[in-house]
């Protein structure tokens, strides 16, 4: 019987005040930090019971964040993690019986920051020790910018920020429980080397987070490529994702009116009224010589429209499809390009494995689909584990949360916890997988839909 070996969750938005899982006070947007959100509570005994039918009782299984588990955009350091503390309570209680034996932390553009802690604190710690032992040389080698693909379970990064935070509690600080790094992509592999199941949290599949080597492009238009590789992506553009997403809305005063900007971006007509006030204001702030203030507000408006609309057009905002035009292309550039050559690299190897899952999240819709990638030999198996927050207040019925669950042989099966509906009978746990009509039902998905349906009926 296959059992739960791997559980992913992401776009959990801890300390976000439109997160389903931040406990907030009754009839108020005010954080309540004495216990965790009611729902968070619910979504962990779901988690509990399910692999607690494990056959394997002795086996935990590992928790993967797949990216945005804490809100560092828009919301400050200590709401979001004791909003995470919330969580290790719940899946790291005090009687010492945790849930997972591991956790994987894979930041997403949200909580970029914590993989700038831990890549700076490995780059420090290293440079540290003596640098002709370590590497046969004087000369620093320059910072790196991503982990190794394969790293798990021998080669992933310590959380300096989130390991030391959950080590402030008594029973926790002197255990060897950690939380660990990977970024931005992290591989499992089943030991015959066939099977991958990768995991990305899914921002680089669009050109919002791409920026600086698209002004690079415009700048120096003798190299119009992207970089070739995964880490080239993220050394042109990591400063830039983490100062909009990560850290720009901690700034005191100016990080509460970001998020207010944030919310505005949902409206056109605020829209319109926010892009006026700025122009007006840098154009009385900076004149040009000779020019009108109106028409130089007129310029400036017409010059940061197009940014704005970039921001606006982010894939969450598009509730219609669950992967617009605009996404699927930047997905596919990801996949045919940088990861698929991280994969062949790591796996000393010409071809892609015939079996993988890639598993995302970001755009907070849910989905399972087979998608035929240039350069993958099989079908790849796409999920999407879809997100925790209520953007706006009608209805987008394709957004919800799900839950991605793993067994030994690297078989995936998605438990589809919500998507937003207009009735309370409509919300029901779903169990769903990648696959073609017609096929016949994976053994791990059949096993899950048993085990929910005997939950059902308690």
């Amino acid at each position: 019987m296959p059992d739960i070996h791997y559980v992913c969750l992401s776009d959990m938005h801890l300390g976000a005040q439109n997160s389903l899982l931040t406990n907030l006070k009754t009839a108020s947007s005010d954080i309540d930090h004495s216990a965790p959100s009611p729902l968070l509570v619910k979504l962990i005994d779901c988690l509990n019971s399910l692999i607690g039918l494990n056959a394997d009782q002795n086996f935990k299984p590992t928790l993967i964040l797949n990216g945005d588990i804490l809100e560092f955009a828009l919301a400050e350091d200590n709401d979001a993690v004791m909003c995470f503390e919330g969580l290790i309570d719940l899946i790291v209680p005090q009687d010492g019986k945790g849930l997972f034996d591991r956790i994987i932390f894979n930041p997403g553009n949200h909580d970029h920051h914590l993989w700038e802690t831990a890549r700076e604190t490995q780059y420090a710690n290293f440079l540290s020790e003596d640098p002709i032992a370590k590497w046969g040389s004087t000369k620093i080698p320059t910072p790196w910018h991503v982990t190794e693909l394969f790293g798990f379970p021998e080669k992933l990064l310590s959380s300096y920020f989130l390991t030391s935070f959950i080590r402030r509690r008594s029973d926790l600080k002197q255990s060897k429980r950690t939380i660990e790094t990977a970024y931005p992509n992290l591989g499992l592999k089943r030991d015959d080397g066939k099977k991958i199941v990768v995991f990305h949290h899914g921002h680089f599949t669009e050109d919002m987070y791409l920026l600086m080597s698209t002004l690079r492009t415009m700048l120096f238009p003798q190299n119009p490529n992207l970089p070739e590789d995964i880490w080239g992506w993220e050394e042109e553009n990591f400063a830039w994702i983490d100062f909009f997403w990560s850290t720009l809305g901690r700034s005191g005063d100016v990080g509460k009116g970001v998020g207010s900007v944030y919310e505005k971006l949902q409206d056109d007509k605020q829209v319109k009224i926010l892009l006026a006030h700025l122009a007006a204001g840098l154009a009385d702030k900076f004149k040009i010589p000779l020019m009108p203030g109106s028409i130089e507000a007129k310029l400036i408006d017409s010059a940061l429209g197009p940014l704005v609309d970039k921001v606006r057009s982010l894939e969450r905002t598009k509730p219609g499809v669950k992967l617009s035009d605009e996404s699927e292309k930047g997905l596919w550039r990801y996949m045919e390009g940088p990861l698929k050559r991280q994969i062949k690299r790591e796996l000393k190897s010409e071809d892609v494995p015939s079996d993988v899952s890639f598993v995302f999240g970001h755009t907070h819709k849910p989905f399972e689909q087979d998608m035929n990638f240039d350069g993958y030999p099989g079908w790849v198996h796409v999920y999407n584990s879809g997100g925790w927050v209520v953007d706006t207040v009608n209805r987008q019925y394709l957004h919800g949360g799900a839950v991605v669950l793993i067994d030994e042989n690297l078989n995936t099966a998605t438990l589809r916890m919500y998507n937003e509906h207009d009735s309370l009978q409509e919300y029901n746990v779903e169990v769903s997988e990648a696959n073609h009509p017609g096929d016949e039902p994976g053994p791990f998905f059949t096993e899950i839909e048993k085990r929910v349906g005997e939950k059902r009926e308690l």
